[in-house]
């Protein structure tokens, strides 16, 4: 199976104790998936899918969250299950690490077609490992079907075919990862800490990054004004 890709960060994101998201070690994603072809000895592709609970929804952080690091973010939860959850956070780009850099690193040259990438910062857990979420027209063996409209690939294959322009018609590319234990998240939506609404390409790959989270709010159709942390939405 290919390799996942890690990167150097210099100037980590600081994670301050916090009554959300822990960030003790976690499963890394592969471990939520558990249809395995044995024969070949790798995941696959096509039947690779995850089911029930919030897999392939977007969860959007209640204006009082009070965890920095989840301060107005939403979420692309790539799975949950009784064992616990994982996510990618979509609206937080890292200022201090372009996608030309991040391929440096990797003695991969960058086009010009993909200069404009952003990278971002995806949770808190492992912020060294990349994650790449995209369109279901492009998969090989390291890649994770989420559902019909989103792959998961965390290898550096994914990073050299972008770069050769053979890369999947869009994507967002994310360092670390929000990872919840079992039971954890759903007592957080209890506790009104999020919000939670279908995924939509539309909204993942195409609108602004600095406007997903009023977008994704709109889309449940929730007066922002109304909202504090002691109502929510679940």
């Amino acid at each position: 199976m290919p390799g996942n890709f890690f990167v150097r960060r210099q100037h980590p994101v600081p994670v301050p104790a916090t009554r959300y998201l822990d960030t003790v070690p976690f499963p890394p994603p592969e471990a939520y998936y558990c249809n395995e072809d044995e024969e070949e000895g790798h995941l696959m592709p096509e039947t690779n899918r995850i089911s029930g609970y919030l897999s392939g929804q977007l969860l959007i952080a209640m204006p009082k969250m009070l965890d920095p690091r989840f301060e107005r973010t939403v979420i692309y939860m790539c799975a949950h299950n009784a064992d616990g959850a994982m996510g990618l956070i979509v609206n937080r780009p890292l200022e201090e690490l372009s996608f030309v850099d991040l391929l440096g690193q990797m003695d991969i040259d960058c086009p010009e077609s993909a200069a404009d990438i952003k990278v971002q910062y995806g949770g808190p857990v492992e912020t060294g490992r990349g994650f790449v979420l995209h369109t279901p027209e492009y998969g090989h063996d390291g890649t994770i079907t989420v559902n019909d409209e989103v792959g998961l690939t965390a290898t550096i294959e994914i990073l050299k075919d972008i770069a050769a322009n053979h890369g999947p018609r869009r994507a967002i590319l994310a360092l670390g990862y929000a990872g919840w234990g079992p039971g954890q998240l759903d007592s957080e939506i209890q506790q009104n800490a999020w919000l939670n609404v279908p995924a939509d390409n539309a909204l993942l790959f195409d609108t602004d990054i600095a406007s997903r989270w009023e977008k994704a709010i709109a889309k449940i159709g929730v007066d922002l004004s109304l909202l504090s942390g002691d109502h929510g939405h679940a």
